[in-house]
């Protein structure tokens, strides 16, 4: 069992799909074991994004992910990362195949509905990142 970070994003929120979007992951057979709503920091963005923060378009990013609350969503399953990755499609939906939560509801890079952690390894930060001890709950 694995768990991974998804970050339901303003234009998921802002569309009314973030009940379309968890019903896709839970569809799958993953878990919601961590939910919460939060309005996210600049720190905790620049730390998020630290990988595109010297990039000249990390202050629309930046205004974009501040734009309304986030939903962060700790999923568990069998091989969840991997299983989350083929569910959401690639960043950018425009690439992104019909079938896919990316292809099916994104419209470009930014507007992409959700985060998904990309390894094991990065899921277990994220998760540290947006969860605190005791958020998270086995099932």
């Amino acid at each position: 069992m694995e768990t991974t970070l998804i970050l339901l994003k303003p234009d998921c929120f802002n569309k009314n799909m973030i009940g379309q979007v968890i019903a896709r992951f839970e569809k799958s057979d993953l878990v919601v074991c961590g939910c919460k709503m939060l309005k996210l920091s600049k720190e905790i963005l620049e730390e998020h994004y630290a990988h595109i923060a010297q990039k000249p378009f990390f202050g629309e990013v930046l205004g974009y992910m501040q734009s309304t609350p986030v939903i962060a969503l700790a999923l568990s399953g069998n091989d969840s990362v991997r299983r989350v990755r083929d569910l959401v499609g690639p960043t950018d939906s425009r690439n992104a195949e019909k079938g896919t939560i990316r292809g099916d509801l994104g419209e470009d890079n930014m507007r992409n509905v959700v985060h998904a952690s990309d390894s094991p390894e990065t899921a277990a930060v994220e998760l540290k990142r947006f969860f605190q001890d005791g958020e998270v709950f086995a099932r």
